[in-house]
């Protein structure tokens, strides 16, 4: 089932009776059902929550995101249980060898540097030797190839001059970050359905990440919103401050086609299938991780 992602940009009190979301703005009120919630994302300052709402959006693995005075998600809210067999399946991925994990992110680059090659070949740009890195990578990516891919990626993505890959948030990174942050939501909401810790990542470790694993998974998914961003910044009217319109473009993208398995899915549920595929790689039920196919 698709879940609805919602954002709230104005003055609002969020509220819970009867099983749903009760939504009292200035001079309306709405109410929505609870089930059909994936991820909120709470974008003004004025905004109150009640505790009794909180604790219902949980319960129903539903991601909380908030976002900082440039309207860029910074805070991510997610539940401690958000599977039955959770402690079977932490146990499997904390015992997990160094040789699994440096397949699985062998996979991993290897999907995004084609996810890379596709979004160039969108564009009529030259990649075959992207391709070719694709199939170089190794197990861990002891060669580096996802750096090499990138450096030539970020270089012929956008017309000379008018882009420079900066994590500060200038136009038109602005909109890349936060379009990565709502897949990064919608991932480590899917890993902790999965029954897994989103903490524990294949490749990337840090004491300041608490989203590791969904750092590492979502890797393949990040050309989509390059795509996304790439059609806005063809179209004119990027400034260092996303519109609200803007948000709701970038926010379609959770509904975005993706070919995955042989069929086609909105972005939110390949990313649980992707999510799943990754808890039967650590259990051993499986041995790939299913990503779109490109």
């Amino acid at each position: 089932m698709i879940k609805r992602v919602l954002c709230f940009e104005n003055p609002a009190r969020l509220s819970l009776k009867l099983a749903q979301m009760v939504v009292e703005l200035q001079d309306v009120t709405r109410t929505l059902p609870i089930e059909d919630i994936g991820v909120v994302i709470l974008d003004h300052k004025q905004i109150t929550i009640t505790h009794a709402l909180i604790d219902a959006l949980l319960a129903n693995n539903v991601a909380i995101v908030t976002s900082n005075d440039k309207h860029l998600p910074v805070g991510l809210m997610l539940p401690l249980d958000g599977n039955t067999l959770q402690s079977e399946r932490f146990r499997a991925q904390i015992d997990a060898s160094e040789p699994l994990k440096k397949q699985m992110w062998q996979q991993t680059i290897v999907a995004k540097i084609l996810g890379q090659a596709h979004v160039l070949g969108t564009q009529l740009i030259e990649h075959n030797n992207m391709l070719k890195w694709a199939k170089d990578v190794r197990s861990g990516d002891t060669e580096n190839m996802e750096a090499r891919a990138a450096a030539f990626y970020w270089r012929n993505m956008f017309e000379k001059d008018a882009f420079i890959r900066d994590p500060q948030g200038l136009p038109p990174n602005n909109l890349r970050n936060y379009g990565y942050r709502i897949v990064r939501a919608m991932m480590a909401r899917a890993l902790v359905g999965a029954g897994l810790l989103p903490t524990l990542g294949i490749h990337h470790h840090s004491r300041y990440d608490a989203y590791c694993l969904a750092d590492d998974i979502m890797e393949p998914y990040r050309p989509f919103v390059d795509m996304k961003v790439l059609e806005m910044w063809k179209n004119g009217g990027i400034t260092s401050d996303i519109s609200s319109d803007q948000k709701r473009e970038l926010l379609g993208i959770t509904t975005m086609d993706v070919s995955i398995s042989g069929h086609r899915s909105p972005m939110m549920l390949a990313i649980q299938t992707t999510a799943q595929s990754v808890r039967k790689c650590f259990s051993g039920e499986a041995r790939k991780i299913i990503y779109p196919d490109w």
